[in-house]
């Protein structure tokens, strides 16, 4: 079933607008995602999935068009709920077997809870101060909180014709959105919560233009088989021509 925030009988909120052409579909939402990741489009995907237990229930917000859940949790049964700000990409969500509500992320209310929260590649879009919203994930996650986030981004080209149009691409229905996450200002954001006690680990994903961060919510981190993988919170990025994985620390 599609829900509309707030109840399933009740309104959109006002405050949302018209997102640019590629929130219009979700074929072209993801065409353009493959253009921009290339050979690295699945996986940044898979990066995120291998996290997730088997029969988890998650939460992933701004969810897009589902495909996570269709290509990489569908399989394993996960009680999935998506939330998005665009109607399109929930009614494609709730068509595919999952549960989707249309719901807008900027509005301070308290997210459902879930085992594993995540958010993939839209941090950005609640700068200049991303922390209320990694707040509300955190307090619904039962499990785990995953974030991964662009640290390389079009829109800081110094080609300003080419970063005007990727923030003029990006408005989901809320705004235009000219600021992205860079790899130092991703960390600080992060390191506020390893101060407060939260058990956190992170690697560089999708050949080094994603990083994702772990945080794990009450208890030390298990010994799944994705863990084995993960490198310490300031793990470089590989230089220009390096042979060396992204993420690999020496």
């Amino acid at each position: 079933m599609v829900e509309i925030a707030g109840g399933p009988f009740s309104e959109a909120s006002p405050s949302i607008m018209t997102g640019s052409l590629i929130y219009n579909s979700a074929l072209m939402y993801e065409a353009v995602m493959r253009l921009l990741y290339g050979r690295w489009y699945n996986e940044r995907y898979q990066s995120v999935a291998d996290l997730i237990g088997e029969g988890s229930s998650v939460l992933d917000v701004c969810c897009g068009p589902g495909t996570l859940f269709q290509r990489y949790l569908k399989a394993k049964r996960v009680r999935y709920t998506g939330l998005d700000i665009n109607r399109h990409f929930i009614d494609r969500l709730c068509a595919g077997g999952a549960t989707g509500v249309v719901w807008n992320l900027k509005e301070n209310r308290p997210l459902p809870r879930a085992e594993y929260v995540i958010i993939q590649s839209s941090l950005y879009h609640f700068l200049p101060d991303a922390s209320s919203l990694v707040d509300r994930m955190i307090a619904a996650a039962e499990k785990r909180v995953l974030i991964a986030e662009p640290i390389r981004n079009i829109a800081d080209s110094r080609i300003r014709p080419l970063a005007f149009l990727a923030c003029k691409l990006t408005n989901p229905g809320t705004e235009d959105q000219p600021s992205r996450f860079d790899l130092a200002r991703l960390d600080a954001l992060m390191e506020r919560y390893r101060r407060r006690g939260h058990a956190t680990r992170s690697q560089l994903i999708a050949g080094g233009r994603e990083k994702l961060y772990i945080l794990q919510i009450g208890h030390e981190f298990d010994h799944c088989r994705a863990d084995t993988t993960l490198y310490p919170a300031q793990a470089p990025l590989p230089h220009p021509g390096s042979s060396r994985p992204a993420g690999t620390v020496e």
